[in-house]
């Protein structure tokens, strides 16, 4: 028996991520500094953790809802509304998902099929053109660009849809760039998509990491909101990376579809961090101000020791990465990581791994300390100087 023609082509075909492999180099060394993965260093905030075991020792260890506690989607339907100017109704219009990750699946898997076109900006987080493709439906992907401070523009999503199109991932703050659509950006994209028959799936995880201004979801624009399915979660904020607690919202009609997939595949996200978020949305803004502030200060010695390399680079104005060019160096975006890592010792992520306009550039995350972050740093200027 050939037990790989038993595999869906959907998934035989798809690519593994191409972080995975850094990852699995870098365990294998000593002394290295990573600037590749993508979760806070900071570790989950005592009174965060102390719900989650307080949880547990009053037994409250059974399966909620399938859409979530009641509780904690009263308290994001709260947070929303007072954050961001979003109202959703906790009872039919919230799904607290195991992550943001199962929210953009979910999404996907109830919105589109073959034949169908999702329009994805890249470069961006790997998710997206691979839950597409297990789909069947087709990633049309847009190149963002480095000039245009890697922002959707009203011109290149225009030109991207087709009478195919049944759905746009807006991707703000993004990852890998870090870059942010104002209020301003996203009035012109809504202007292409108001009369459209395109849904919307904002993915919204790095919202509260946002350095200049506030975030601005394009769900509260009027003419949007009933169109748009906003992603987001507790991982990036609240440093619950491995609490896998997110949550999607959206109008009743797509968020029970997506609740019937919810349902059958896992029924509903762990309890006990649903405990653990319902006390990061009551009481811990203070301890995410503080997390900002802290990625802020390391965001501007990141750059600034990057663009003293002589990499160009772009300001990064929101989540926690930085993506200099690294094209004056001559290596691909794959050579220098390799090489980077084997001689330096330093793990960052090729651009590629973000989409095919991602090369000449490297994702390098600033949830490192301090330390870490200006040792990487030296090192990387020694690794560019041998390569001059």
């Amino acid at each position: 028996m050939n037990l790989r023609e038993k595999i869906s082509p959907q998934v035989r075909d798809l690519p593994p991520s191409g972080i995975r492999k850094y990852f699995d180099m870098m365990n294998e060394m000593k002394d290295a500094i990573s600037l590749g993965v993508g979760e806070p260093d900071f570790v989950t905030p005592w009174r965060i953790r102390e719900a989650g075991i307080d949880s547990l020792e009053k037994g409250q260890t059974h399966y909620s809802s399938n859409s979530g506690l009641i509780e904690l989607r009263m308290e994001i339907s709260n947070y929303l509304r007072g954050r961001y100017n979003l109202d959703y109704d906790p009872k039919s219009q919230i799904i607290v998902t195991v992550g943001a990750s199962e929210g953009i699946d979910i999404a996907l898997r109830a919105l589109v099929g073959p034949g169908d076109e999702v329009i994805i900006p890249e470069p961006s987080f790997v998710a997206y053109k691979g839950c597409t493709a297990i789909t069947g439906a087709v990633p049309k992907i847009i190149n963002l660009r480095a000039e245009d401070e890697f922002k959707l523009t009203p011109e290149l999503l225009e030109k991207a849809i087709t009478p195919k199109t049944k759905v746009v991932i807006i991707p703000y703050p993004n990852n890998p760039t870090g870059a942010i659509m104002t209020r301003e950006d996203l009035s012109k994209i809504v202007d292409v998509l108001k009369d459209k028959d395109i849904i919307v799936i904002s993915d919204e995880i790095y919202s509260e990491l946002t350095y200049e201004g506030k975030h601005t979801s394009i769900a509260s624009f009027p003419e949007m909101k009933d169109k748009t399915i906003v992603v987001n979660g507790f991982s990036k904020a609240y440093a619950m990376t491995g609490w896998r607690i997110g949550y999607v919202c959206g109008h009743p009609t797509l968020i029970e579809a997506m609740k019937k997939i919810h349902q059958y595949s896992l029924m509903c996200a762990p309890t006990t961090a649903q405990y653990a978020g319902l006390e990061a949305l009551k009481n811990g803004q203070a301890d995410v101000d503080n997390m900002v502030a802290e990625y802020n200060k390391r965001r501007r010695v990141l750059v600034d020791g990057f663009r003293k390399i002589g990499f160009d680079c772009f300001e990064p104005k929101g989540a926690f990465y930085t993506f200099p060019c690294i094209k004056s160096t001559g290596l691909s975006s794959n050579d220098f990581c390799d090489r980077l890592l084997d001689e330096q010792k330093v793990l960052v992520i090729p651009g590629t791994a973000f989409g095919d306009c991602g090369e000449g550039f490297v994702r390098a995350c600033y949830a490192a300390s301090m330390e870490n972050i200006n040792e990487a740093l030296r090192r990387i200027e020694t690794f560019v100087k041998s390569h001059k």
